[in-house]
Order: C-alpha cells, then structure tokens, then sequence
C-alpha cells in the first residue's frame, strides 16, 4: 500500500461513527449488514449514516452490493491488511516483534 491510498483510509477511521461502523462490519464478516440495521446497532440516523458508509467506501474499506432494494455493506479485509502492513513494515527494525524486546 503506499501513503496515498493509506491517507483516505486512516482519515476515514479517525472519526467515531465510522470507525464504529468498520468495526462493526469486520465481527459480521463477509455477509455483511444492511445500512438499515447498521443504523439500529449504532444509533446512526440514517442521513448521518450515509454519509459515513460514503466516506469510508470511498476510501476502500466497504464493499457494498445491491440486494433487491436493500444496500448491503462488508468490511473490506484485503484493504484492512494492506492497511496494517503499511503501519507496520518497518515495525522493530526488522527484528520479530517481541524477540529480545520489552516492547515493539
């Protein structure tokens, strides 16, 4: 991943709804929710919710698709572990993190 696609992705998830909604959609798993029942877990009205699924689909971390008329939302896992390895890299120096180390 490089610096221009982690930025939209880090911006996104450092604001409470959505980082609240991504973490939702990650224990649901592949299945995803629909936007109806993400606003009934979180207590999202739904205007505000859009908003939020637009930004961080924007920033590739959902993947939606269209079931009859309901829109349903999933985590999108590969743009989460590309997300983690661009943090940590270069983590510890290139020594296993823990090895001979209090912290990393």
């Amino acid at each position: 991943m490089q610096t221009a696609t982690a930025l939209p992705a880090l911006s996104a998830l450092a604001q409470e709804s959505r980082l609240a909604v991504f973490r939702l959609l990650v224990q649901a798993g592949p299945e995803g929710l629909a936007a109806s029942r993400i606003a009934e877990h979180l207590d999202i009205a739904p205007s505000s919710l859009s908003f939020h699924l637009k930004e961080l689909t924007h920033a590739r971390l959902l993947l939606s698709r269209q079931e009859g008329r309901f829109v349903f939302y999933s985590a999108n896992i590969g743009t989460m572990n590309d997300l983690i390895g661009f943090l940590t890299e270069n983590c510890c120096g290139g020594v296993p993190c823990g090895v001979g180390q209090k912290t990393c």
